[in-house]
């Protein structure tokens, strides 16, 4: 072999000693369907794939309860998630989370992604109520939240966050977090907000305008006609902890609300009677106090 080769070969082994390896990615595809039978609702169709599954606990009421579970056991740069969901006409569709979904720390730049397409005919009921995403530090996570209605369908969607468990001391020093919402009825865009934190979350997240003393926040959206209607009560049980506003869309209306707190057990103090209040009948799902 010459010199030419040789340094050739030296140079390939080197490359290949240095060459970093390739992080295995949790990947995950669930789809439910339901419809309406004999004055109950039931599962048209269910799709599940990779780290996406779906279980469904026996019901004794004319609705159905669907949990999601991420089978990876959490989040990290480069996974990514898919949840599509599709209420029938006069269907009651509530969906969950097994349990908060952790988003750790990425060990590159690349963010994990949640997409999550919900959709409700006409006379539909739609809730849409995951537990807490909690964020540890150096997470990166980009979520997309697009939602099709009837124009008298009725939906409520709930999205807690958590940045870093106070009670464990966690601090969330960098990372990102961004997050898209999409809102039609009837085809017409009603409700649209992108929110977007990073990579100094640490010196963003105490701003007045951001978060204040808060670490854990929530965002409720509340479509239906009647939705202005419970803006009063809303407003009373939120108190200091928040806002509220409520609107007129079209044939529709819609209720947001803002709810900040110093952690995960406070936040979710304020939750429970507002989720109350605007699911009347259904509530929480049974798996947020298991």
């Amino acid at each position: 072999m010459n010199l030419r080769a040789m340094i050739s070969a030296s140079d390939e082994v080197e490359a290949n000693r240095l060459e970093v390896p390739r992080m295995q990615r949790a990947r995950g595809e669930g789809r439910i369907a339901v419809k309406q039978a004999g004055g109950r609702t039931r599962i048209d169709r269910l799709f599940q794939e990779g780290a996406a599954k779906i279980r469904i606990p026996h019901a004794v009421t004319a609705g159905l309860e669907a949990v999601l579970i991420n089978t990876a056991g959490g989040l990290t740069g480069g996974d990514r998630m898919t949840w599509r969901c599709d209420a029938a006409p006069d269907t009651q569709l509530t969906l969950t989370t097994q349990a908060c979904e952790k988003t750790y720390k990425a060990a590159d730049a690349i963010c994990a992604e949640v997409g999550v397409s919900l959709s409700a005919g006409a006379g539909a009921s739609l809730c849409w109520l995951p537990q807490e995403t909690i964020l540890f530090d150096q997470a990166r996570l980009a979520r997309k939240l697009d939602i099709d209605l009837a124009a008298d369908a009725r939906a409520l969607i709930v999205e807690p966050v958590i940045f870093g468990r106070k009670a464990m001391g966690e601090t969330v020093v960098t990372g990102v977090f961004r997050d898209r919402w999409r809102v039609r009825v009837n085809g017409s865009l009603i409700h649209a907000e992108d929110f977007s934190i990073g990579p100094e979350i640490v010196g963003e997240l105490p701003r007045a305008a951001v978060g204040g003393e808060a670490r854990a926040f929530a965002t409720l959206l509340l479509v239906g006609p009647d939705a202005g209607d419970r803006l009063v009560r809303a407003r009373r049980i939120i108190a200091d902890n928040g806002g509220a506003s409520a609107w007129t869309v079209g044939e529709t209306g819609k209720l947001l609300a803002r709810v900040v707190a110093k952690d995960g057990y406070t936040l979710r103090k304020t939750l429970t009677p507002l989720i109350g209040l605007l699911n009347p009948g259904a509530g929480l799902p049974k798996i947020w106090s298991t």
